[in-house]
């Protein structure tokens, strides 16, 4: 290995000595700088690789201890031996507190100086060599971290077999530091809610930051252990606690306590932990799964710390008894709005006051809440599929069986569409108006029956009887009056060519607007407009001679 010294002296004279007296070769010096003030030196160590620095300790334009200040605070691994006219042992003092590596007197003796230059390319080789294997050191480590969590994922999906000979085997394979006889305790932690929006990108970052919070939170009392995601927002840490089933359990809740506190205060998040039971590692896989399971059971309650074999028996009931379907339908057809949603909210928070709901019981009020509203809909002539098919309603309609909050969410979206879409069906006018003013502003354009029960989420016969009470005539028949209607007065009252009034009437085929045309009033489109013109020309005439 080569080296590449720097010296600094102001003493010109100082500075041609030492170089005479370095043997370059000898020593291994790749490259010699020569600065004769501070600042020069700052200069190079902003433009080169100073291994070693031979410096002057008093020099006009700043010391060599306020420039070895300078080196040592920009962090370069620099060896520095200072060179001074003076014996002061203040001035050795300093030196060594700034790390230097000798202090020798000038004038410099050649031997002196070849043993200190040799003694600092050791010091170099030293400390390259310790950063090496730090460096080294700090990769294994990593890599072995990550092939710890690889092991627990395999286990906990089921790719490793849950049983000691598949253990044994990956312990010897990955060199992994336990025994088929460790003991680990394993918490789940999941995000339960984020209280501010964010993109999926933002929800990663913020994924990052809860974990490194969980292992310096976590770590700092149970240094043994790691955490490693599951699913999305679902964490899993788990602890090596040795060969025994005990552990501090209190003290474990209270930083459970501490990290909840955090994750609400820093990440716009609510989360709940779920302390699990001190497993051998054959059987991780099935306490990750119970724990899991205590967390898709959790509809109802935040930020809280559980351990397992300490809730409450009721949490986890099922076969509760709910309402009729009948109750459901009477309260939709005939309460208001309000009333409805403030009885749906009111029975699930009284099944939350009993810590009487799981996730089970959820998903059965939801589907009977849906099955409900589904068949009020259908009694009404409304297509559910249609009216909840935009993306806000699909979205909620996904989260509705997570937590008894996202259901409220979902009762009270659902219940207010469903009611003014069948108060506005039972106002027939009002719906038949609405589908009369879309055809005269889409005249032009291709107007189905299908279409149109659809803008109104109704079912097309049922549009169609509804149409008719109104009107006299069904939706399709109502569209064609339209277009004749509009087509006589163009004829009428316009030069525009019959090509282009047929276009603006929803007739791209000229041939068939002339024949339905035809078939309607009588008379082909231009025989109509030429016996207005006759008509028009008669009347005139007899007006003039009247005159």
């Amino acid at each position: 290995m080569s080296y590449n010294l720097l010296l600094v002296d102001d003493e010109i004279h100082a500075v041609e000595g030492v170089k005479t007296d370095l043997d370059l070769d000898k020593l291994r010096i790749d490259r010699l700088f020569i600065a004769y003030n501070a600042k020069q030196a700052q200069e190079f160590f902003e433009q080169e690789r100073i291994d070693i620095m031979l410096c002057d300790i008093e020099m006009p334009q700043g010391s060599g201890l306020e420039l070895t200040r300078w080196v040592k605070e920009r962090g370069c691994h620099t060896v520095t031996i200072f060179l001074t006219s003076h014996a002061d042992f203040r001035y050795a003092k300093e030196a060594l507190k700034l790390g230097s590596l000798d202090y020798l007197l000038k004038p410099v003796v050649r031997d002196d100086l070849e043993q200190v230059i040799l003694k600092a390319q050791e010091e170099i080789d030293r400390s390259t060599e310790y950063h090496r294997i730090s460096q080294s050191h700090q990769l294994w480590l990593k890599h072995h971290s990550l092939v710890f969590e690889r092991f627990w994922l395999d286990l906990i999906n089921h790719t490793i077999p849950a049983n000691r000979a598949a253990i044994r085997e990956q312990i010897e394979l990955h060199q992994l530091p336990i025994s088929e006889d460790s003991m680990f305790l394993p918490i789940l932690i999941a995000v339960q809610r984020w209280n501010k929006e964010l993109t999926r990108r933002d929800e990663k970052i913020m994924e990052y930051a809860i974990k490194n919070c969980a292992e310096e939170i976590f770590l700092k009392h149970f240094s043994n252990g790691m955490f490693f995601y599951l699913d999305r927002g679902v964490m899993m840490g788990i602890f090596s606690i040795g060969t025994q089933e005990n552990y501090d359990q209190e003290r474990l809740k209270t930083t459970c306590q501490q990290y909840i506190v955090s994750c609400n205060q820093y990440f716009y998040c609510n989360i709940s932990c779920y302390i699990g039971q001190p497993v051998l590692a054959h059987q991780m896989a099935e306490q990750a799964a119970e724990l899991r399971q205590l967390n898709h059971n959790n509809v109802a309650y935040l930020n809280q710390v559980y351990v397992q074999g300490q809730i409450e028996p009721e949490i986890m009931q099922e076969g509760i008894e709910l309402p009729e379907l009948g109750v459901w339908m009477s309260l939709l057809k005939a309460g208001t709005r309000e009333e409805i949603i403030s009885e749906v909210e009111k029975f699930l928070d009284e099944l939350v006051k009993k810590q009487a709901i799981n996730a089970a019981v959820l998903n059965q009020i939801h589907q009977d809440l849906m099955q409900v509203i589904y068949s009020f809909l259908n009694a009404e002539g409304i297509q559910a599929y249609k009216l909840f098919g935009d993306e806000h309603s699909v979205d909620l309609a996904l989260k509705a069986s997570r937590s008894v909050r996202d259901l409220k969410a979902w009762v009270q979206h659902t219940v207010n569409k469903a009611i003014y879409q069948a108060e506005t069906v039972q106002q027939a006018d009002s719906v038949v108006q609405m589908v009369q003013r879309y055809i005269a502003q889409n005249i032009d354009k291709e107007l189905t029956r299908e279409a149109l029960a659809e803008m109104v989420y109704l079912n097309p016969d049922h549009l169609t009887r509804l149409f008719k009470r109104e009107t006299g005539l069904s939706v399709s028949e109502y569209i064609l009056a339209e277009r004749i209607r509009l087509a006589k007065k163009m004829l009428t009252q316009t030069d525009i060519p019959i090509s282009s009034i047929a276009i603006s009437v929803g007739h791209t085929n000229f041939s068939h607007f002339a024949r339905i045309f035809r078939k309607y009033v009588g008379l082909g489109p231009s025989e109509y407009r030429n016996q207005l013109a006759k008509n028009k020309e008669l009347i005139d005439g007899q007006v003039n001679q009247s005159e």
